[in-house]
């Protein structure tokens, strides 16, 4: 029975990092959000506004695909920011939709790590976005650890 493999954990968590680990364990296709944004909208993407709509779009497309997919047999890892209660219902609803059984991978690390790792990310200029000091702020303040009470089953990995 194929799986979705979702990821949940602040900005430079090591979430894409353990996308590729678990696509490789579980013979899974990754979808990454910030592949697709990336090449979708190069150079569109300046403000949380501008993420949010780019982002309403590549999921309203993914989102069939993700659930064939899963329906024809292939594990999917969506490297997508769980980190919501409304990302992770819309999520969830794909499994659900599928069919299939879901894990949700929690990233738990503090925020003083994230963000050692994020300027290190931004010095080496291979990541497809390098979010601000003030950007992490932004998007942190937004960050709700997961429940089970959600209805989600979680595996939580830490340093």
């Amino acid at each position: 029975m194929p799986t979705l493999h979702l990821l949940c954990g602040k900005i430079a968590s090591g979430k894409s990092t353990l996308a590729k680990s678990l696509a490789a364990e579980h013979g899974a296709i990754v979808l990454s959000e910030d592949h697709w944004l990336a090449s979708l909208y190069p150079g569109e993407i300046q403000a949380i506004a501008d993420y949010l709509r780019c982002a309403q779009r590549v999921r309203s497309v993914l989102g069939p695909l993700v659930v064939n997919l899963l329906e024809s047999g292939v594990n999917v890892v969506l490297d997508f920011p769980a980190n919501t209660l409304a990302n992770r219902e819309w999520l969830l609803g794909l499994a659900q939709a599928a069919k299939v059984p879901h894990r949700l991978h929690y990233l738990e690390l503090d925020d003083a790590t994230c963000r050692a790792r994020l300027h290190a990310r931004n010095a080496q200029g291979e990541h497809d976005f390098a979010a601000t000091d003030a950007e992490f702020d932004l998007i942190t303040r937004h960050f709700c650890v997961p429940s089970e009470e959600e209805g989600l089953v979680i595996e939580v990995h830490r340093p």
